[in-house]
């Protein structure tokens, strides 16, 4: 990865962030938390990754993406508005009555949104039906799944992913947001998870862990991704909750909360004190 390709993705993440304090301050509702964390993800799958047309949202080899963990929508919009799906004022209208932008992706109303999720567990075992399909038709495409910590917990998550090794997914990646909090606090307090690796290798899977905020890393590891044949994937990406925004970072009050008004102006002035700093090296 050249210099001048990580501060574009870095520069998309921070515009990414900047849509999840834009959208969630509009709607008074939402969840920010989860959303900051993954936006370094959601940059370098848009801008880089993924095998998707804006102006062709449903062409049929495209790669599909779930977001698993459908209470980030905020962050999954904010990409696919930079990316061209829809326009970026779109943001404000989040939760509201009429708006294809809901609390939770919806695959009917929004350009770019390949499944409808919300009901934590349920996206990995649609990403691993996509997959076998993909398979069975002899598509060229990927499916990428992103999942929680904390969704971790659902025993379904379970289910699928042994479906995955069953059947030799190797069209599928599974990506768990390791950001340790979740909306009752630190995931090892609720119903502790770890090791997760060391779990997804005993359900057959190659594994990578990195640093979700590093963008070589994340480059490291999807390149592997598409090296790995015969076995599904899975990247563990150790984040921070509420990434990006100082009193939104490592607090688990910040899961689903809106900022308010003083809080958003807050947000948004280091946002853009980031972005300035990015865009003048």
């Amino acid at each position: 990865m050249t210099e001048k390709e990580k501060k574009l993705l870095k520069i998309a993440a921070c515009k990414i962030r900047m849509g999840v304090i834009e959208g969630t301050h509009a709607a008074k509702a939402g969840h920010p938390g989860g959303s900051l964390s993954a936006a370094d993800l959601f940059a370098y799958l848009y801008f880089k990754e993924l095998n998707v047309d804006p102006a062709e949202p449903k062409k049929p080899d495209r790669d599909r993406f779930v977001l698993s963990k459908g209470h980030t929508a905020p962050g999954l919009y904010a990409a696919l508005a930079l990316r061209g799906f829809f326009p970026w004022e779109d943001l404000l209208s989040l939760r509201q009555i009429g708006s294809h932008l809901q609390g939770h992706p919806n695959m009917n109303l929004t350009p770019g949104v390949d499944m409808s999720t919300g009901s934590l567990g349920q996206g990995v075992s649609a990403a691993c039906g996509m997959a076998l399909a993909a398979k069975v038709q002899g598509k060229d495409c990927r499916v990428y799944t992103l999942l929680g910590d904390g969704e971790i917990q659902e025993g379904q998550v379970w289910e699928a992913l042994m479906f995955a090794h069953h059947y030799k997914l190797d069209d599928l990646c599974v990506i768990i947001d390791n950001n340790g909090l979740q909306i009752d606090g630190p995931v090892d307090q609720v119903m502790s998870p770890y090791p997760i690796p060391e779990k997804l290798r005993a359900f057959g899977f190659e594994t990578a862990e990195i640093d979700g905020h590093d963008f070589e890393q994340l480059e490291a590891a999807f390149n592997r991704v598409r090296e790995t044949k015969g076995v599904p994937f899975a990247i563990v990406m150790k984040t921070v909750k509420g990434k990006g925004v100082s009193y939104m970072e490592n607090q688990a009050g910040w899961h689903g909360k809106a900022p308010n008004d003083e809080e958003y102006a807050q947000a948004m002035a280091e946002l853009q004190a980031a972005l300035a700093e990015l865009e003048a090296e």
